[in-house]
């Protein structure tokens, strides 16, 4: 059989939480300082070829990297440079995680200008440093950032209310279309990796005047930005499919959701009989863009973790059985984060933060979290440690098939 090639080097992929909102008690944060992942760039990324992860989700903090006037500082970004260069570690870059600099206004007339050229620094600084292929997220999750900071006032501009969330969706997903358009200016063959999350939205019971609702928040607000950057949408921003590219799906538990006025939704339960097989919800988001398709995003918590990532996998294969071109899962995060609310480590990175007395953050591999991922390695012929070039070949896709066609997975519902 002919080879058959993906677009990574390696299945499984991973990444680390970069977000610069500005939050709403507590002013700019950035996350790669709560988690000392700048500090331990080089340990972090060290993680990875142990793992036989040669790909990962990485931040280029926009708020810090942006001085005005077309000045940047990439001193922010040159420990994981280092590590990358050092380990030989692909990444993604993440270009604006829910975070914008200060003075910018997403309803400005101009953000779109100034995000498109600061993209375009990006492409400039890191296609000097780093050896391709190239891969970007412009903008990270634009639908739920829609949400968070367009109508549930959790970070910057604090929107409460829908006209505001969708103003501010379509904002970003203008500046996105510029954005990808400046780094191709740079990188032509640049591949643009765009997020979001996977949702499920149902009525409550005794509720059914709410179903209309429920589907209008599954259906066509959970796919507005990928619609408007794949040009289905408001084709005067000049989305298109090539603009869209891959096809990132973001997986949790908490993704599917009771409706509530108002919202934020309430997380399903597991065992309740509304929630729908993962391998549909792939599906259904493939079946609406042709796209190349990757799990962008999944964890499960605490000592869950290995059940979860055994879960999503049979779902994404049983996916694969349906005709889906699925490229690879994100495993994310690589090191633990915190409740953005509570600051209470979640315990859902495929290694937690142990706190030690001088205030250093020892990372320590959750042990059955990395044999699931090497029992799914061996299963797919895919190495479980990076050899000398992980580089010089892609991912088989015939492999995925194969064991896709072999194992015959079942979709179900059961997250247990």
């Amino acid at each position: 059989m002919d080879a058959n090639p993906g677009i990574f080097p390696t299945f499984f992929l991973s990444g680390f939480e970069c977000s610069t909102f500005d939050w709403k008690d507590r002013g700019r944060r950035d996350l790669c300082e709560e988690t000392q992942h700048r500090q331990h760039a080089d340990a972090d990324y060290a993680m990875l070829p142990p793992l036989g992860i040669a790909v990962a989700r990485e931040g280029v903090p926009w708020p810090m990297v942006d001085r005005g006037g077309s000045s940047y500082d990439f001193s922010f970004i040159a420990p994981f440079i280092d590590a990358m260069r050092c380990h030989k570690i692909m990444p993604i870059w993440d270009l604006c995680h829910y975070g914008y600099p200060e003075g910018a206004d997403p309803f400005a007339p101009d953000f779109a200008e100034r995000f498109a050229r600061y993209a375009g620094a990006v492409a400039e600084h890191v296609s000097a440093a780093l050896p391709g292929p190239y891969f970007f997220t412009p903008m990270n999750e634009i639908t739920f950032f829609g949400y968070m900071a367009g109508e549930w006032g959790w970070a910057a501009p604090f929107g409460k209310d829908k006209a505001k969330r969708r103003a501010l969706t379509l904002a970003m997903c203008s500046a996105d279309i510029a954005a990808v358009k400046a780094i191709r200016n740079v990188i032509p063959d640049a591949r643009m990796v765009h997020i979001d999350p996977l949702i499920h939205v149902v009525a409550p019971a005794g509720r059914p005047d709410l179903t209309e609702a429920a589907r209008v928040e599954s259906w066509d607000d959970a796919f507005l930005a990928f619609d408007v950057i794949s040009g289905q949408q408001h084709p005067e921003l000049g989305g298109s499919p090539e603009t869209l590219d891959v096809a990132g799906f973001n997986n949790y538990s908490f993704g599917q959701m009771e409706y509530r006025e108002g919202g934020p939704h309430a997380a399903l339960e597991a065992g309740d009989p509304r929630i729908r097989p993962l391998c549909d919800l792939i599906e259904q988001g493939y079946r609406r863009y042709g796209r190349p398709v990757i799990v962008a995003e999944t964890s499960g918590m605490e000592g869950g973790r290995d059940d979860w990532l055994n879960d999503v996998v049979a779902e994404a294969l049983a996916a694969v059985n349906r005709g889906v071109e699925l490229h690879g899962i994100c495993m994310f995060p690589a090191v633990d984060m915190p409740d953005w609310h509570t600051g209470k480590w979640l315990n859902n990175g495929i290694a937690d933060l142990v706190l030690q007395p001088s205030g250093d953050l020892m990372r320590v591999p959750f042990a059955p979290y990395v044999e699931a991922l090497h029992s799914w390695q061996r299963r797919l012929n895919r190495p479980e440690v990076l050899d000398a070039d992980p580089f010089d070949t892609a991912v088989d896709l015939n492999d995925v098939l194969r064991a896709a066609g072999e194992l015959k997975p079942r979709a179900d519902a059961d997250w247990h």
